[in-house]
């Protein structure tokens, strides 16, 4: 999908922002795509790079976490008017802020998330993980629904399409963040109700019980793909609303791959095939409301 290629804030000598390593660059689903209104492109750009470059920081495995929650909240006095020549991520987006007349919440949230990845290594169910997704994957979609001006209404649907799109993000990676990271997204309580612990994603292969802990997760972000189906029906702009529905048949055909495949053995991503019918089907859905 059609990510930003590069970014546009080239880091100066001694920035608080630092690239992990992991997956930059390889997301699955479109940011900013020339379906995005032109003159908020910018606006989404600046919101992608400022999520990616604090999102980095929070997986560096070469940092320990009192540096990472203080490059963090650097971060974020930036956000609220502090000097960023060392966080350039940060002082463009508090720029795009001010031109955009948007709430820096939405940034402040996702900054939450971080500092929690910091620090936490792990989830105990379903609802502790969810609760993780409010912070680390809702403000991305209320943020592109407020730069349109969209009602408040559909923020319901955009969670769900956010959490089910960090869950699937989660299981592509969940073999890496353990291995690299000593992170584990997948709730503990579905681990032991299958039969396994988080050791187990050391393995080359998913055992049976980890395939079954997997697939009760693939059951759960299923229903959340199947609430941000009722997403395009509240969008007004009708960019904003292809995108959507384009990038809801991406989740699912993620999620259809992750069925199939195991996140184990090596990461499970979508093909060229995929973008190219989730594109057609999802504009034509958008299209037609």
């Amino acid at each position: 999908m059609s990510a930003v290629a590069s970014e546009p804030y080239p880091r100066p000598e001694g920035s608080l922002e630092t690239p992990s390593g992991k997956w930059r660059g390889g997301e699955n689903f479109p940011v900013g795509s020339w379906l995005i209104r032109r003159d908020l492109r910018v606006h989404v750009h600046a919101f992608y790079c400022f999520a990616r470059n604090a999102d980095d920081i929070a997986d560096n495995p070469a940092m320990a976490p009192p540096d990472k929650i203080r490059r963090l909240d650097h971060m974020a006095a930036v956000l609220d008017g502090a000097p960023g020549g060392d966080s350039p991520a940060a002082a463009a987006m508090r720029q795009s802020l001010l031109a955009s007349q948007i709430t820096a919440q939405h940034c402040h949230d996702l900054l939450r998330a971080f500092r929690q990845d910091a620090h936490k290594q792990r989830y105990r169910d379903w609802g502790e993980l969810i609760e993780y997704c409010r912070y680390s994957a809702a403000p991305v979609g209320r943020q592109l629904l407020d730069l349109h001006g969209e009602s408040r209404t559909t923020w319901p649907a955009s969670d769900a399409l956010c959490a089910a799109l960090q869950v699937l993000n989660h299981l592509q990676d969940c073999a890496d963040d353990y291995r690299r990271l000593d992170r584990v997204y997948l709730p503990l309580a579905d681990l032991v109700a299958a039969g396994t612990g988080v050791e187990a994603l050391a393995a080359p292969a998913a055992s049976p019980a980890v395939r079954q802990a997997l697939d009760v997760l693939l059951d759960r972000t299923a229903l959340l793909v199947a609430t941000a189906r009722g997403l395009m029906a509240g969008v007004a702009a009708s960019g904003l609303r292809c995108e959507c529905a384009v990038i809801v048949e991406l989740a699912g055909r993620l999620l259809a791959r992750l069925r199939r495949d195991d996140p184990l053995e090596g990461r499970v991503g979508l093909a060229k095939a995929d973008f190219l019918a989730a594109f057609i089907r999802g504009v034509v859905r958008g299209v037609r409301r």
